[in-house]
């Protein structure tokens, strides 16, 4: 048994030269994908152009035109065999993310099964699509509201998560109606191409074709086109902010809809009377997990004054503990970074901190061995320091000291980005003031728990840099719908709203 077998259970056949092409791969050039522990080849995909682009398109809009009449419960049931089908292949899905983007097995297969757990929520939510009754000011009449779908949606993913995120989309716009066209990252093709193999298996024979399509290809050659298209009435994306912007504007200039998950600079504030061990905890895989490139990894850490010796020596002492290696060796605790662009970045923040004044505590090398390979990094640093207001992807994380919680919170604050928060207390006074309208400006505020690791149940996303968006739970799918008002009259009389008289 090779070490790559979870490919052929998953269907992704190689050639000899490391090559693949199958039917829904495109006309373009190939995508090499490669392994970030060994930096080898793991396999090439045919990228899409702008004819496969207009096929796409087409098959979605004629899949649309029935899939949008069939009962929202019977589409459940299609995501409910979607779901069961995922659950067939956790561990090779598992698998393949480990190794095609960097992060652990057990973090690969937890990612699946937020694939599977939003599917399951799907289905329930496919029998709730519900809209309101309100009373008319006028006699004999009734108002309420419904909602219809969009259409076709644009799903952009980033290589973090590359299956959940496409999941939270897809899967919640199918029971509304809509049919998905997804353009993943050019850094995790393999990933993709097995989730639509999958895909393909439960929608081909109930012969749903064009409800989830996949667009292999550059941002340059097929995502240009996904964003300026007309016929998509949402783009929904996830990345940089950078990224948020030239597609924020770019949906915006054709008046379409954007549903934006961008950047985050998380933040942990620790009070004077916070379990240390949970603190450690949740510091730990806040940001040494998925070698600190989820949006929601933790980069900064605020601490009390009182417990900052206490907890910056067993932070100190845990990230020398933490094994680096292979993604698919259990007892790996952190993997590669994705390329050695993202290494770039490490080492380039790493000189900013020196000139700016921080000092490394523990960490800041790169590792002298094939692969992607870093250490995790604590950096005591100063508030004036400006890259803290980055995000930089990479497992880098700044400590600071605070007073009072009034000045944590102000620190917090302070950054661009508003995607994830804790704070870690035993005194409810300073929750509910983390919690109030004058606390955390995050889209989560978390307490006693670390920043990352958001349940499917609530709604996902950030404020300010990060975009507004919101997946997955809650309301979220009110994102993928159109609100419509109804009126109806069921009189013999026609009266106008407001009192208003016109002619005899």
């Amino acid at each position: 048994m090779g070490k790559l077998d979870f490919l052929a259970e998953l269907g992704i056949e190689t050639e000899n030269d490391g090559g693949y092409a199958k039917e829904w791969c495109g006309s373009g050039s190939l995508l090499e994908s490669f392994a970030p522990a060994d930096e080898s080849v793991i396999a090439s995909v045919r990228q899409c152009d702008a004819g496969d682009y207009e096929n796409i398109m087409a098959n979605a809009a004629k899949a649309f035109a029935c899939w949008r009449l069939e009962p929202a419960p019977a589409r459940g049931e299609v995501v409910r065999q979607l779901g069961n089908e995922f659950r067939k292949h956790k561990v090779a899905l598992g698998k393949l993310i480990a190794w095609e983007m960097g992060k652990i097995q057990a973090e690969g297969e937890g990612e699946v099964q937020e694939m599977i757990d939003i599917a399951d929520f799907a289905v329930g939510l496919s029998r709730q699509l519900y809209g309101k009754t309100m009373h008319s000011e006028r006699p004999g009449h009734r108002m309420y509201e419904q909602w219809h779908p969009l259409g076709t949606v644009g799903v952009i993913t980033a290589f973090n998560f590359p299956g959940a995120v496409w999941a939270w989309n897809a899967m919640i716009a199918a029971v509304c109606g809509d049919v998905m066209v997804w353009k993943p990252s050019s850094k995790t093709p393999l990933t993709a191409v097995a989730i639509q193999k999958i895909v393909n298996n439960v929608l081909e024979p109930l012969e749903w074709n064009g409800v989830m399509s996949l667009l292999v290809g550059s941002s340059r050659d097929v995502g240009e086109l996904l964003i300026h298209d007309r016929r998509v009435p949402l783009v929904s994306a996830t990345g940089s902010c950078h990224m948020g912007r030239k597609v924020g504007e770019a949906v915006a200039k054709r008046l379409g809809r954007s549903l934006l998950e961008l950047g985050g600079n998380n933040g942990i504030i620790a009070m004077d009377d916070a379990d240390p061990e949970m603190v450690l905890r949740g510091v730990l895989f806040g940001a040494v997990g998925t070698t600190g490139q989820r949006c929601t990894s933790t980069r900064r850490l605020f601490l009390h004054r009182d417990i900052a010796s206490d907890i910056t020596g067993r932070l100190v002492k845990a990230y020398g503990q933490v094994k680096i290696g292979n993604p698919l060796d259990p007892d790996t605790l952190m993997g590669p970074m994705v390329d050695g662009g993202a290494v770039d970045t490490y080492s380039a923040a790493l000189e900013t901190i020196k000139k700016q004044g921080g000092e490394v505590l523990y960490g800041g090398n790169v590792l002298d061995q094939t692969g992607h390979y870093v250490e995790p990094t604590i950096v005591k640093a100063k508030p004036s320091m400006e890259i803290v207001g980055d995000e930089t992807f990479a497992p880098i994380l700044y400590l600071f000291e605070f007073d009072s919680l009034e000045d944590a919170i102000a620190m917090h604050n302070s950054v661009d980005q508003g995607l994830s928060s804790s704070i870690f207390t035993r005194n409810m006074q300073s929750v509910e003031r983390f919690l109030s309208a004058a606390g955390s400006d995050c889209g989560i505020a978390n307490v006693n728990i670390g920043t990352s690791g958001a349940e499917i149940g609530g709604a996902f996303g950030g404020e300010k840099d990060t975009g507004g968006g919101r997946e997955a739970g809650s309301d979220s799918w009110k994102a993928y719908m159109r609100r419509q008002t109804n009126t109806l009259n069921w009189s013999d009389e026609l009266p106008l709203a407001q009192g208003i008289q016109f002619g005899d």
